[in-house]
């Protein structure tokens, strides 16, 4: 509040009593340039989700590009409304057992503008609660990727809204909420390692198994579309992560600008190490392998953002893209898999690498409300961060499977061949993105 109406309501305050004072003091603990970076922040990540519409949408093929962007988009309205229904109560709502929370804020009951002691000192309960929802789109969101151009559309919808309930509130809760399971054991996770790339990553793995290959995987090419496209969505995704990332200091302060240098820093040097390796091994460097670079030195250091130096954020980046490349070019292709857009080689891998070496490199000397890591004296730390990780794997995964085979006993997850072949776009949804081809350039995308 400003200095000088605040001094005018103390003032106030003598003539007409104390219930002036009250008022002043109270709205004194909402600070204003925290709750314009958490409200700036919270507009970043939403508009991360139609970013990754346009990333995925680029890289199938073009007669199943407006159902993959269709995946991402429609958690917009359908996470919305469940967050404020119920699921921002069982995520950061009074602890139950550790792994979930109570229904206390149904309907966004009690989360208002007053800030909360627990999670947002000074800024309204309500901007927390709105900013903690765009993580909660577009998390699911990247399972999306695993799943494109063969899952059924209206089995996509039902999925996603029971992993959301089953698998992201109660993981979101575990690692953040007061009371959480991995919170109170000292898993670090600063801006949603486990919560948002491990869960999802594993669970895209799992659903690409479960519901099998794409028709003609693996005998023939199945290329991108639209690079141009894969670059803008890349492009926002990047510049959307500057709030995923800094936004969760939750405070207009030195750690908000840590968390910056940090995100951008070790993306570029993860994009850096990919061109090179690619380089390196096929002899080309490609936009689309730069830019994969890109966003898996972003999903690295999103758990120690917040956590560990600059220095150390480079190192991250340097080391996550061969981990990645090498589970995308080598490990996908030994086991077999059809993971279409590598959701788990990019989010799973690279949260996994990222959730480990923050407790690695850790340090307090950039965050005293953190911890430190191996390097900094601390090596209980890795193993509180693999423990952190086994259960994330443990439940996203296992959560999955179990929803996936539910749903089977009432709808069929995978498309039909001759769907498949037609296009999602036309067979899920009526409509399509380009104007027809040939049946000769038909077959050739």
């Amino acid at each position: 509040m400003n200095k000088k109406i605040f001094s005018a309501l103390l003032a106030l305050s003598f003539l007409f009593g104390l219930p002036i004072l009250a008022f002043a003091q109270e709205a004194a603990k909402v600070d204003s340039g925290d709750t314009t970076l958490v409200l700036v922040a919270s507009a970043l990540v939403f508009f991360m989700t139609p970013g990754l519409a346009l990333f995925y949408g680029g890289m199938v093929r073009r007669k199943n590009v407006l159902n993959t962007m269709m995946s991402s988009i429609v958690l917009i309205g359908l996470i919305s409304v469940q967050w404020v229904l119920f699921g921002y109560s069982i995520s950061f709502g009074p602890d139950l057992s550790g792994i979930i929370g109570n229904f206390d804020w149904f309907g966004f009951s009690g989360v208002g503008g007053a800030p909360n002691a627990d999670y947002a000192a000074t800024i309204p309960h309500n901007v927390f609660a709105i900013f903690q929802l765009m993580f909660a789109i577009i998390t699911p969101a990247i399972i999306g990727g695993a799943v494109a151009e063969r899952m059924r559309f209206s089995a996509y919808i039902i999925f996603v809204l029971l992993w959301g309930i089953l698998v992201y509130d109660p993981m979101c809760h575990m690692v953040w909420a007061v009371g959480g399971f991995l919170r109170n054991l000292g898993a670090l996770d600063f801006a949603g390692g486990t919560v948002v790339h491990i869960s999802s990553g594993v669970s895209a793995l799992v659903a690409a198994l479960v519901i099998g290959k794409r028709k003609g995987y693996g005998k023939k090419p199945i290329i991108p579309h639209n690079i141009p496209l894969v670059l803008i969505g890349a492009g926002i995704l990047w510049f959307g992560w500057f709030g995923f990332n800094t936004g969760c200091a939750l405070s207009a302060g030195e750690l908000a600008g840590l968390a910056f240098v940090n995100t951008n820093t070790a993306a570029a040097a993860a994009l850096l190490s990919w061109m090179i390796l690619e380089w390196m091994h096929r002899g080309k460097p490609t936009i689309l392998g730069t830019l994969t670079g890109g966003i898996v030195g972003l999903v690295v250091i999103t758990p120690a953002a917040g956590y560990v130096t600059t220095v150390s954020a480079i190192i991250m980046g340097l080391c996550v893209s061969p981990v990645c490349y090498f589970a995308i070019t080598f490990l996908k292709k030994r086991l077999g898999y059809d993971d279409s857009l590598d959701a788990f080689g990019c989010h799973g891998v690279g949260g996994i690498l990222g959730a480990i070496t923050t407790g690695i490199f850790a340090t307090k000397s950039v965050n005293p409300l953190g911890a430190d890591g191996l390097l900094a004296g601390n090596p209980a730390q890795v193993g509180v961060q693999l423990l952190a990780v086994g259960i994330t794997i443990l439940w996203s995964g296992l959560a999955t499977f179990i929803i996936l085979k539910v749903i089977s006993m009432f709808i069929k997850l995978k498309v039909s061949d001759k769907e498949e072949e037609e296009g999602l776009d036309y067979a899920m949804h009526g409509e399509e993105a380009y104007e027809k081809l040939s049946t000769e350039e038909s077959i050739a995308i």
